[in-house]
């Protein structure tokens, strides 16, 4: 198997991608909720994920009600993800192997993800990897945030390739349809979320892992 076309360029996501996070952001996040005497749905959960806090504040607050403290459980779930995460995040399996494919095919690559410029320095920093993309779009970049296309178009912008001879990883539901919207070739590698019909429409493939997406780039 094959993509429908060789890409000249590649965007990430970094959650649930990259780094093996997205676990721990829902452990940090029961945590915060049980010291609030609340208790965390993983329903929830998986309907946040790669959405920034802002939407997400909003879906906290429809769920727990109007007067729950939900810039104390973002507070909260910080504390607990940096204490879960105090040495560093693990990589996702074929991180450091498809970014060594990219340089041997010359392939410029970028990092389009909904969290903060600081919290991608402190996971790719621990692994030393920040100097092996092109770009990094992180949350306040861009005008818009995912399922909106605006990471992605901006992310093609600063790696001075169209759209649509980008190819995209996603692991989130939102993310996918980010890319998609973008109109760029869009591989879901899926992670806490399994892939919808929708999301079978919206991708060129459903890859297991990068290992497999490595596979088809050549």
């Amino acid at each position: 198997m094959s993509l429908p076309r060789a890409p000249k360029a590649v965007v990430f996501d970094m959650d649930g991608l990259l780094i093996d996070s997205e676990a721990l952001y829902f452990t940090a996040m029961r945590a915060a909720a049980t010291d609030m005497g609340r208790e965390m749905p993983r329903e929830l959960y998986l309907r946040m994920i790669g959405l920034t806090w802002a939407d997400n504040q909003r879906q906290v607050l429809e769920h727990f009600g109007a007067g729950f403290d939900s810039d104390g459980f973002l507070e909260g779930t910080r504390h607990h993800f940096h204490q879960l995460t105090e040495a560093e995040v693990a990589l996702k399996a074929g991180v450091l192997e498809i970014l060594e494919a990219l340089d041997g095919l010359g392939l410029p690559r970028a990092i389009a993800t909904s969290s903060r410029r600081a919290d991608v320095d402190r996971h790719l920093g621990h692994h030393g990897l920040l100097g092996r993309f092109d770009a990094i779009l992180a949350h306040g970049d861009y005008a818009r945030p995912k399922p909106n296309p605006d990471p992605y178009l901006l992310a093609a912008e600063r790696l001075g390739v169209a759209p649509d001879e980008c190819l995209a990883l996603e692991d989130s539901h939102n993310g996918v349809r980010a890319a998609a919207a973008a109109g760029m070739m869009t591989v879901m590698v899926p992670d806490m979320l399994e892939p919808t019909a929708e999301m079978h429409d919206l991708c060129v493939r459903i890859a297991a892992d990068l290992h497999e997406v490595r596979g088809w780039l050549g």
